[in-house]
């Protein structure tokens, strides 16, 4: 199956992105481990969220999905129970590494695995954190790999400092000093999203934060509660991007999460010379939310690195979609971590822009794009990343031209209705 992008006119009107994929993800292992009833509003009916609700069922939480929500019913943190088969995480990194996390404290034998992309990203960054605890994982590679047993055991507390910023490291490591005695921290050397160390709060657990530093207090109880959603940024920049780079473009994104861990992507558009507007800021679940009003601008070529890139490593394809209609060059450095994602970025971001004519180059740990070249169509590869997808997407529409995707089924990974956004939007032709 193959799809067919022709850009067209100016980007008008208003769009409504998906629910927070980070959110949604955490929404339902933390729902799982309180006491009482979630009801989780705006969630995120993506394969990898669903891959989250089929791991925390076969763990012997009842989730109930209906159209408006989803509802979990917790069983408190001793009341999981060992599986009768395999877990599998599908494509889902966050479900993988989060349920490593829980997993290390139950008193009981687990196997973990998921699709041939999952199975060949690194694991060894939670395990040997989760090793130090009192945890015995193996599998592949020494741990390393996917898949991995896990079994079970009383935790103790630890303070430990990361050697990357990642949210998942420090959830999963969070996630197991709930069930250790004392208090466990994470200390990162940049701060990455801190949508776990806010839910937990709201949870009811005893977390401390201190610049890039998280402690949470052990066996605390956590209650059920009502979470609402909010947009996904990492969705919503695509649509910010798109409205940016079309000439014409007036367009309102509804309802995105705005948490400042994971604005890198405003940020750096902005400092492109974006046109954007915050409109209607407040505050949903714990998290600041906001539409925001981009309209069509000419963007310049910036140098991204350092500190902001823990804040929008997964919009960097995006934004090197941005870099293609910017005067100048930009810069991309710091960023090894788009290596080891659902593909290599770089280099899938490399060599489908190159065949669309544009002027790129990798690095070991980014790229350089000079902007201005003019593009053409043709054909071009997903690599089965649904990031990857939707970027060379709005590549054909910055541009005016017509691309033919293949495989777009994996945009359902993250955002189920997209081609369905685009078409609306004037955008698509059946292939």
């Amino acid at each position: 199956m193959s799809v067919k992008i022709q850009g067209a006119g100016p980007l008008l009107g208003e769009v409504c992105v998906p629910g927070d994929k980070s959110v949604s993800h955490r929404a339902v292992i933390f729902g799982s481990l309180a006491q009482g009833r979630t009801e989780i509003e705006g969630f995120l009916f993506g394969e990898d969220c669903l891959s989250t609700v089929s791991c925390m069922r076969q763990l012997g939480v009842t989730v109930d999905i209906t159209e408006e929500k989803v509802s979990v019913d917790g069983v408190g943190l001793t009341g999981l129970r060992e599986p009768d088969n395999i877990l599998d995480a599908g494509n889902s990194g966050t479900t993988a590494r989060l349920l490593l996390g829980v997993l290390a404290g139950q008193p009981f034998y687990t196997v973990l695995t998921g699709d041939s992309s999952l199975r060949r990203r690194p694991m060894s960054r939670v395990t040997k954190p989760l090793a130090q605890m009192g945890a015995v994982i193996s599998g592949r590679s020494g741990g390393a790999l996917l898949p991995l047993s896990v079994q079970g055991r009383v935790l103790a507390s630890i303070k430990y400092t990361s050697p990357v910023a990642s949210a998942q490291v420090k959830s999963a490591v969070l996630l197991a000093g709930l069930f250790a005695d004392g208090e466990t921290t994470v200390v990162e050397p940049e701060k990455s999203r801190d949508h776990t160390e806010r839910m937990l709060a709201a949870f009811g657990a005893a977390v401390d934060v201190k610049g890039n530093s998280v402690t949470v207090k052990g066996r605390p109880r956590l209650v059920g509660r009502t979470v609402r959603v909010p947009g996904d940024i990492s969705s919503a920049a695509f649509f910010l991007v798109a409205a940016s780079i079309v000439p014409g473009s007036n367009l309102l994104v509804r309802n995105v999460g705005i948490n400042p861990t994971r604005t890198g992507i405003i940020d750096v558009l902005t400092e492109m010379g974006a046109d954007m507007e915050f409109i209607n800021e407040r505050d949903e679940s714990g998290e600041p939310v906001a539409d925001i009003r981009v309209k069509a601008a000419p963007l310049r070529g910036v140098e991204i690195g350092g500190e902001i890139i823990p804040r929008l490593i997964d919009e960097l394809p995006v934004l090197s979609i941005a870099a293609l209609f910017a005067t100048g060059e930009t810069i991309v450095r710091d960023a090894a971590e788009l290596r080891v994602k659902e593909t290599d970025r770089i280099a899938a971001m490399t060599d489908e822009l190159g065949s669309l004519g544009a002027d790129i180059e990798a690095r070991d740990d980014g790229f350089i794009i000079r902007g201005g070249r003019l593009l053409t169509g043709g054909p071009v590869k997903s690599h089965d990343d649904h990031r990857v997808a939707m970027s060379l997407c709005i590549a054909a529409l910055g541009a005016g031209i017509a691309i033919t995707l293949d495989s777009p089924d994996c945009i359902a990974i993250s955002y189920p209705s997209f081609i369905e956004t685009l078409d609306k939007l004037g955008a698509t032709l059946p292939s």
